[in-house]
């Protein structure tokens, strides 16, 4: 059954063409048609009456609205009609049936596949969607309740003010060639996502996928299923998300999940984000990254998993281990190198994303008709046989051999995307996920800089001492370190990612013109002895 709700767009989507997918932009209000598609994923109408899948987490729907995609339609009537009258507003309703369908901390009773288990909605048990336990709510909430969490309500001063114990698991930082610098492993962390397999429970009404992960810190395959990846991302995202832009993870998909195409392009973006995980020394080095790559049986998983859901150093918190050695910075200039990293991260997104835009262009040129029809002319003859030039019919069979080779070559240039383009966009898709965390991450520094500008007013209003503003201006230049940190390590791997695939990207590209030469030299042959 399925519900009509408008809703404002939170994130910008792009459709990829043939997944029944709607392209939406920021602040646009679409309608939703059915919220009970699952796999992440809901029915929408554009204004203009064009109806695609959207994915439910770019979406931010009434209260009322939310409670209709927890639950199947005719569950929503019956409690709407029977307790309204029990509680005295949205908000207690809502909080009743988010209590009612709370995670119950362990992800066995969740569905992968889409299709619904007894009592629940394919939104509800689908991967990741299930409200989590302490969420704030209000009548206007974001269906991923999680997806910012260390953002919602950036409040530096809980650092900036905070009193911290020293604890063991400090962030050091290093002053080197090109500035402030994590400490890195002396051996890069890396693993391989691999062997895919399809799995069900309870008889089959849940199905999902299954990949194998191999670390090299112990070359001992572990297997993780989308929601545990699901799951990781999460606790990074709370316990780094203000001192490292955590990416997402790939997009959900509800139609052909368990294709080999989209298996086989799914793991390899799972890869690309492990990947990046693993390349950041602060995150591999991580309690619960470590968890997820090494745990040996359930009892340590479970045990991990809870620890890691209790970890109370996350958000503005995470600066308060963070060691820079390296003398205290002026306020002014920390405010300086926030601007300029800001511009830049704003500059790139923007030639990222018009990168992308050209390279679908370029994609859809490749495989349209265009070429198709290049070859039209070659491939009936021009001239009919007269029997009257011995050289005719050896003219006509270089013109048809001709026209074969053009149809060859719209093959080749067709197929030629996947073995090059394919690469360069991941790239960009991957960057342009990875810029769009940066102005929630800036945006702490930001806050932070404002706050210790009020400083010397609070000073004077008697709210602060003056050690406490000295205090203040410490830490904001160690969080400023941090930003350091992490900008230097963005451009290491911003220059290694480009360098690397730019050179494949052109050595594929001369193979293709290669071949495509050789064969215009072969149909060239034909001639020569007219």
């Amino acid at each position: 059954t399925s519900n009509t709700n408008n809703a404002q767009v939170l994130y910008e989507f792009l459709a990829e063409p043939g997944n029944n997918e709607l392209s939406v932009r920021e602040g646009e209000i679409i309608t939703i048609i059915n919220q009970n598609v699952g796999g992440g994923w809901i029915e929408a109408e554009n204004s203009a009456g064009v109806v695609g899948l959207v994915p439910e987490d770019y979406v931010e729907v009434t209260a009322t609205s939310y409670i209709a995609f927890l639950l199947p339609f005719n569950i929503y009537n019956f409690i709407l009609n029977k307790w309204c009258s029990a509680v005295s507003s949205i908000d207690d309703l809502s909080d009743w049936i988010l209590l009612a369908y709370v995670d119950d901390d362990e992800w066995d009773d969740d569905s992968d596949d889409g299709r619904p288990t007894v009592g629940y909605s394919a939104s509800q048990t689908e991967e990741g969607t299930v409200p989590q336990r302490g969420a704030i709510h209000h009548p206007s909430m974001k269906i991923s309740l999680n997806k910012f969490p260390f953002s919602k309500t950036p409040n530096p001063e809980l650092y900036l003010l905070g009193k911290f114990s020293k604890g063991k698991d400090r962030l050091p930082i290093y002053v080197g060639e090109v500035g402030p610098v994590w400490l890195y492993p002396q051996k890069p962390l890396e693993c391989v996502v691999a062997d895919p397999k399809k799995g069900s429970k309870m008889y089959g009404l849940k199905s999902y996928i299954e990949y194998q992960v191999t670390p090299n810190n112990t070359n001992r395959p572990v297997n993780h299923r989308y929601k545990h990846f699901d799951w990781l991302y999460e606790r990074l995202l709370e316990k780094f998300g203000s001192a490292v832009p955590i990416p997402c993870l790939p997009d959900k998909q509800i139609t052909g999940r368990f294709d080999d195409d989209f298996i086989k392009m799914r793991m390899e973006r799972l890869q690309g984000w492990m990947n990046r995980m693993c390349r950041h020394p602060v995150i591999c080095d991580s309690e619960v990254f470590q968890l997820f790559l090494t745990y040996r049986d359930e009892k340590e998983w479970k045990i991990g998993k809870r620890k890691a859901e209790k970890d109370e150093t996350t958000g503005v918190i995470i600066f308060s281990t963070v060691d820079p050695e390296a003398a205290d910075l002026d306020p002014s200039e920390v405010e300086q190198k926030c601007e300029l990293f800001s511009r830049f991260t704003k500059s790139m997104d923007d030639g990222v994303r018009e990168l992308l835009a050209v390279g679908h262009l370029h994609w859809k040129r490749c495989t349209g008709q265009g070429i198709h029809k290049d070859r039209e002319g070659f491939s009936e003859p021009v001239f009919t046989k007269s029997n009257v030039n011995t050289g005719e019919s050896t003219l006509t069979e270089a013109l048809t051999a001709t026209g074969k080779t053009y149809e060859e070559i719209a093959e080749i240039v067709a197929g030629q995307p996947k073995q090059d383009l394919h690469f360069l966009m991941e790239t960009n898709h991957e960057y342009k996920g990875l810029l769009g965390c940066f102005p929630d991450t800036i945006g702490v520094h930001k806050t932070a800089i404002e706050k210790v500008k009020e400083a010397d007013r609070l000073v004077a209003m008697n709210k602060i001492t003056h050690q406490d503003k000295q205090v203040m201006s410490k830490r904001l230049s160690t969080m400023s370190y941090a930003l350091q940190a992490e900008m230097n390590h963005f451009h290491s791997n911003r220059i290694y990612d480009y360098n690397r695939i730019m050179q494949f990207y052109l050595e594929q590209q001369i193979k293709f013109y290669e071949t495509i030469a050789e064969r215009l030299r072969q149909a060239l042959s034909q001639y020569t002895n007219l």
